[in-house]
């Protein structure tokens, strides 16, 4: 799909959303418009060419306001996060910010005065947080994949609960300058989609050293095969850890 094809049909959907507990604001059209017709016009070797993404909202998009679900907060960075350069440079176009627990602290995605995105299976249920719009903008279709933040579980836990990947790299693998920092030390930038393999995709786009940011660091590169087995336990350790019969079979069709 081109580009300019990708940014029609996600402002289309965005357009039908009823109120901001998913997205708290799109990115400007024109401007991503303007960027999706400079990649399709691009010969260049491109990973992620012509994707959309979402951006968690305290994370910086030059142009468009970081919120961290705190309107009184509010800022308009006139620079985008390296996360979000690299991505671009990469071929794919933000497309929207997304909501989350206020100030990433949390775990439900019930603390923004945004409202509570609703989870994807069952809006009666919690979508998890604190990246909850970026979870469920994936899990829903809005975007093939977007950036969260995950300090403590704030990328996994919503990802579990919307039935998603969600990617939380080494600490200092993909940088968090243009970061709303929650714990400078051990923060991350973490990646939703909805398979193993695009996350993989996405954080080798946004992961590299960043002389800008005092907490990177480089990372040795590894595999896709590597990473898709990854925290992946075999019949022998699940027996070794006592699981039982039953939950052992599911999990290792799960794995499948």
């Amino acid at each position: 799909m081109k580009a300019t094809d990708a940014i029609a049909t996600a402002f289309d959907h965005l357009a039908l959303l009823p109120d901001q507990s998913v997205v708290i604001a799109p990115v400007d059209r024109v401007a991503a418009l303007d960027l999706a017709l400079q990649i399709d016009a691009s010969t260049d070797a491109l990973a992620l060419r012509g994707m959309t993404f979402a951006v968690k909202d305290n994370i910086d998009v030059a142009g468009v306001p970081t919120t961290a679900a705190c309107p009184s907060y509010a800022y308009v960075p006139d620079e985008s996060a390296t996360v979000v350069d690299r991505l671009v440079a990469a071929g794919a176009v933000p497309v929207a910010k997304t909501n989350l627990d206020q100030f990433a602290t949390g775990l439900v995605g019930t603390r923004s005065p945004y409202g509570t995105a609703p989870n994807p299976f069952d809006a009666a249920l919690v979508p998890g947080g604190s990246s909850s719009g970026s979870a469920v903008a994936v899990a829903t279709g809005l975007v093939p994949f977007a950036l969260g933040t995950d300090t403590a579980g704030s990328g996994r836990v919503p990802a579990a609960m919307c039935g998603i990947v969600g990617l939380k790299p080494t600490r200092g693998w993909l940088s968090t300058r243009g970061v709303v920092p929650a714990v400078r030390s051990i923060d991350c930038v973490s990646v939703f989609a909805r398979t193993v393999e695009l996350a993989w995709d996405v954080a080798s786009a946004a992961g590299g050293h960043d002389p800008a940011d005092p907490m990177s660091r480089p990372a040795a590169p590894t595999s896709r095969a590597v990473a898709r087995s990854a925290g992946v336990l075999s019949a022998g350790a699940l027996t070794d850890l006592g699981v039982g019969d039953e939950v052992a079979a599911g999990y290792l069709a799960a794995v499948d």
